[in-house]
């Protein structure tokens, strides 16, 4: 077991982009964890979306021996966490595993909204910081701009930042040199019950189920029964172990130490993220506070292209969410799709990466309905309702009036896109807080109804600012809004997988472009299919594709126009009754392609 004062734990926090997953590999290298030869780029990124996006999305552990320039041997355990917004919760869980954290800022691009984001929740989890400059070999560097912007936007001290290349390995050392120094080392009590936090959970599939734990107090040791508090499971611990980054098993884990467990969990449910683990004959007395569970902020619906697929959907749900604890789902229906899931996320992103991962994991082919949010009715009997779905909308005469999510968004953009961008959030209905300036770049926050940015807010910032904007934001309260259902009419029939809910300003062009494209997607019949958008009763857009049609007269030739009359008359009648009773079937594609309409 390792001496308290010789173990530091901390995470790298930072924007998208810094270069965290870098420094890392730079790290694991010095510290001999990978030989030359096992070293690859963004060695703890191991899902295949992670290196084709060249992003993080789950945050790796990872335990380094490090001799200090005093000569003591130090256990270093470093957590990469994820930059995007929809990963936050990631970074949430490492955070309250580690006692400090390294702040990473770009010497060139400078403090980011993420940047900001992730810094608060690190002084929130009371954390020491260490600010480390990285990319300092780029000719665009600007290490002095950067560090009085890091002390104006910020408010931190940084006379003393670490300039870094992870690129080229300068100043490796001296980081390696100031978390041992500048860090806290862990407090604990190996002789106390155990107590320790279990900070995350994934699925493999030969061992089950795998378990990271942070030991608060007393030692976890192979063969021992433990009990987890939250869901009060038992079960018998039959291997522990740290990742080098390669696993490596240990007999026992001590006060302060990070590692991984096997003790055969079979059901997602008793593996909870933020339970307390502790042993089963000598328990502690209460349990550690845990993570506020995330709250998902998008909702869609996930159907298999095929029914049969219904429960293998199911199962890589269930094993999924077991690795993703900030996704949840249920089981829905659709009269037009079957038997699905309404899946919540903390995200687009988010959505887009498990989806993803569904395809390519377990083989699945999905067809997902338009994202929405969760909007709550204030009923005429008093009663408040959530609601995910907009087919789920009760009558417009039982509702008093809906309430829809708003967020406060900080985008940070240089002076000359400005413009750009406050028009876009104004187009979005967004209303303006504050601007402030750091440098030449600004600094917008705005509120903004989550319903307006879920569809492709953030594509068109990139786009009317050229990639440079960045944008992060966070949930703010429930505001009453004029929002109505549109729903899609085809051939009379409501299409309940195409219903949404949008803001009466908008209704109209909305319906417009959903017909319009649906027009192009729908397979002509024999008869005259008519494609409607309509608020409650009331139509607000209407396009017709018209019949396939049979020539009937081809076989009169000559004689009098009345024959050829009778056989149109004929043909007229028997198209009207065909769509009387004709059902439209739309193919799965079309309802795919349809639904990516977002907002064009």
């Amino acid at each position: 077991m390792t001496d308290l004062k010789n173990i530091r734990n901390f995470s790298i926090v930072a924007h998208i982009d810094h270069g965290k997953s870098t420094i890392a590999d730079r790290l694991i290298s010095h510290c001999g964890g990978l030989s030359d030869r096992e070293m690859s780029e963004q060695v703890l990124d191991n899902m295949d979306i992670e290196r084709e996006r060249g992003i993080t999305i789950k945050a790796q552990t990872v335990r380094l021996n490090y001799k200090a320039q005093d000569g003591e041997t130090y256990v270093l355990n470093l957590m990469d966490t994820p930059g995007h917004v929809d990963f936050g919760y990631e970074v949430s869980r490492s955070l309250s595993a580690c006692e400090g954290s390294l702040l990473v800022v770009d010497a060139s691009q400078g403090v980011e909204a993420q940047t900001l984001a992730n810094v608060y929740q690190a002084i929130e989890a009371d954390h020491d910081l260490i600010t480390v400059l990285n990319k300092m070999d780029l000719p665009a560097a600007e290490p002095e701009r950067v560090k009085a912007q890091i002390e104006d936007v910020i408010g931190l001290d940084a006379s003393d930042a670490i300039a870094v290349s992870a690129k080229t390995g300068m100043g490796i050392p001296d980081v390696l040199e100031a978390v041992v120094q500048n860090l806290p080392a862990p407090s604990g009590d190996a002789n106390a019950p155990l107590k320790a936090l279990l900070v995350d959970s994934w699925y493999d599939p030969y061992l089950g189920v795998m378990t990271l734990v942070r030991v608060k107090d007393g030692t976890l040791k192979k063969g021992m029964k433990i009990r987890m508090m939250a869901s009060g499971a038992s079960h018998v611990v039959e291997r522990v172990g740290v990742f080098c980054p390669k696993p490596d098993m240990v007999d026992q884990l001590g006060p302060g130490e990070v590692g991984f467990i096997n003790a055969g969990v079979k059901t997602v449910s008793d593996a909870k993220v933020g339970d307390t683990i502790t042993e089963e004959r000598k328990p502690c007395s209460d349990a550690l506070p845990g993570f506020k569970p995330s709250v998902p902020v998008v909702f869609c619906g996930m159907f298999p292209m095929d029914t049969a697929e219904f429960t293998m959907l199911r199962e890589a749900l269930e094993k999924l969410s077991l690795n993703d604890s900030s996704f949840s789902f249920e089981a829905e229906t659709s009269a037009a799709l079957g038997f699905g899931f309404r899946c919540g996320f903390l995200g687009l992103l988010h959505m887009e990466v498990i989806r993803e991962r569904l395809a390519r994991e377990f083989n699945l082919e999905l067809i997902s309905t338009a994202p929405s949010v969760v909007y709550h009715l204030n009923m005429s009997d008093g009663s408040v309702l959530e609601m995910h779905n907009p087919a789920d909308m009760p009558e417009v005469t039982r509702i008093n009036n809906i309430e829809e999510p708003w967020i406060k968004a900080t985008i940070m953009t240089p002076d000359e896109y400005l413009g750009s961008v406050l028009t876009l959030c104004t187009e979005r209905r967004g209303e303006q807080i504050d601007l402030t300036y750091a440098g030449s770049r600004a600094m917008v926050v705005y509120r903004l109804p989550l319903n307006e940015v879920v569809f492709d807010f953030y594509d068109r910032l990139k786009s009317v600012t050229k990639g440079y904007a960045s944008f992060d934001y966070q949930m703010d309260s429930y505001i009453e809004g004029d929002l109505v259902k549109v729903s899609i009419l085809v051939n009379s029939d409501p299409v309940d997988a195409l219903s949404m809910i949008v803001h009466r300003e908008q209704s109209e062009t909305r319906g417009r472009a959903i017909c319009a494209r649906l027009k192009d997607l729908v397979p002509r019949q024999m008869f005259k299919i008519a494609l409607q958008a309509a608020i409650g009763g009331k139509v607000i857009a209407r396009e017709t594709i018209s019949a396939l049609r049979k020539d009937v007269t081809a076989k009169c030739y000559g004689g009098d126009v009345s024959r050829k009359k009778k056989l149109l008359e004929k043909q007229k009648e028997g198209k009207k009754r065909m769509r009387q009773f004709g059902k439209v079937d739309i193919p799965q594609d079309a309802f795919f392609k349809a639904l990516q309409m977002g907002d064009n």
